[in-house]
């Protein structure tokens, strides 16, 4: 799948683009499958009084628009995990076969195995975000799955268990992704090591380890990807455009080594020695998510993150 020079710059530089990495039948079964679940969240609310019609007749845009002008809370069961804390048996997410094809899909696989090699795990670590233009998200609201992003790098969201294990973030744009609707930046050539971060409103780099002027813009068209090595530097700036801008974050890792966090469930997404091992039910993969919510929404709180506001660095 990836050259040989591909390979080289994402050891050097610590990201790729890749455009067309998804094909639009895959996007599209991904839109509605969400345009269904979102139509059944709509009409509950509707039955609630929450808001005054029905999602017959409405799409996913236009629904949203809704949700947001009315300050419901529409991510949470639209997202690809469990939120950080507050977990309760009641708690929604959505996992349906078409993330589940996305997230399994050779061409996405193949590139996780180029760089992973050939024993591969779905890390637990993913997220679907859906971000509105910035004149509309809340000022309260402070989740980077739906407002800006805070340069961050993968490793220093994970808990120290995975320090040393081999990862790649996929970045699937739903949606083209630019620099107006706030598209990723990295800053190339990542360090040996992990930076320290701060617990602000998002997990964020400690000021002093941001070179924000030697960033690059990854513009992508929807269908491509951006892949990112756990050490580089990334954020995502306000969408300041007039649409929506969507796409997934999805992790890989290398099979047997942890995941970083490993109160949510991963699973064998390739394997070379143990094919039979591969996990091809989508269903499967639902109740894992379950059976985790159940578990932790009874149990004390593990947190996601290890960084605490007591570094000089932080102050």
């Amino acid at each position: 799948m990836l050259s040989t020079a591909q390979k080289e710059q994402f050891q050097k530089e610590g990201y790729l683009v890749i455009e067309n990495l998804v094909d639009e039948a895959s996007l599209s079964a991904v839109k509605d499958e969400y345009r269904s679940v979102f139509a059944r969240i709509f009409n509950d609310w509707h039955s609630e009084g929450l808001v005054k019609q029905s999602g017959e007749g409405l799409d996913f845009w236009q629904m949203l628009d809704i949700a947001c002008a009315s300050d419901l809370e529409w991510f949470q069961p639209l997202d690809i995990s469990l939120p950080h804390d507050g977990i309760t048996e009641d708690t929604p997410f959505h996992f349906g076969p078409a993330v589940f094809d996305l997230i399994t899909d050779e061409r996405v696989l193949d590139v996780a195995q180029d760089l992973l090699g050939p024993e591969i795990t779905s890390c637990p670590i993913q997220h679907v975000r859906i971000k509105p233009p910035q004149n509309r998200v809340p000022e309260s609201e402070v989740r980077a799955h739906v407002r800006e992003t805070s340069w961050h790098q993968d490793r220093g969201v994970t808990l120290e268990e995975a320090d040393r294990t081999e990862m790649v973030t996929v970045w699937i744009a739903v949606t083209d992704a630019n620099r107006e609707n706030g598209c990723l930046q990295v800053i190339p050539n990542p360090p040996a090591e992990m930076y320290p971060h701060c617990p602000k409103s998002q997990t964020t780099m400690a000021d002093a380890f941001v070179e924000a002027e030697r960033a690059i813009h990854t513009e992508v068209k929807a269908g491509g990807a951006v892949i990112i090595h756990p050490l580089t530097p990334h954020s995502a700036g306000p969408n300041e455009s007039e649409g929506y801008r969507w796409s997934f974050d999805i992790r890989f890792s290398a099979s047997g080594q942890p995941t970083g966090r490993s109160q949510f469930p991963e699973f064998i997404a390739r394997s070379a020695r143990a094919p039979q091992s591969e996990l091809h039910d989508w269903k499967a993969w639902k109740q894992s998510w379950e059976a985790a919510r159940t578990h932790l929404s009874n149990s004390e709180h593990i947190p996601q993150h290890r960084w605490d506001g007591s570094s000089p660095l932080c102050a």
